[in-house]
């Protein structure tokens, strides 16, 4: 499936919305993280998996990326109804061009998901899956079940 610049900018915002205040390897983390949902065919049908198809369906999937939830204070930034701050929005540019061109390794082990170390309680699908790596504010997974 070929990467169009609506889903490099989707990525982007994804990555503001979700890890801007992290260093650009925390964002890589969050964009390989992403990328792995991406590449990954749940099923091994050829079919859309539950979580979205391509960069921009992962990233909007309902649910999935807090920062695109109607109700979530990043959002207003994130639909472009108040500009991101332009070196932030620069370094999530970086970090999901990095990412979609290939140029650097996995850092996340091929992990799936995350989760951010400043929420109240860890979320219960952690408990049971395959921690790969913790970087920044965010602990990374794989095999969650």
């Amino acid at each position: 499936m070929p990467v169009t610049d609506r889903d490099r900018d989707i990525l982007a915002r994804t990555l503001w919305g979700e890890a801007r205040g992290e260093s650009l390897a925390g964002q890589i983390a969050v964009a390989w993280t992403i990328r792995n949902r991406v590449e990954m065919d749940l099923h091994k049908d050829g079919k859309s998996d539950w979580w979205g198809e391509g960069y921009a369906g992962v990233c909007q999937a309902k649910y999935q990326f807090s920062c695109w939830n109607r109700n979530d204070p990043n959002y207003a930034y994130l639909s472009g109804a108040k500009p991101i701050p332009f070196r932030e929005f620069a370094q999530a540019q970086i970090a999901a061009d990095q990412v979609l061109a290939g140029k650097l390794p996995d850092p996340t082990g091929g992990a799936t998901h995350y989760y951010a170390t400043t929420m109240p309680k860890a979320p219960d699908w952690a408990a049971k899956a395959k921690q790969t790596l913790k970087l920044g504010n965010h602990v990374f997974f794989k095999s969650v079940p």
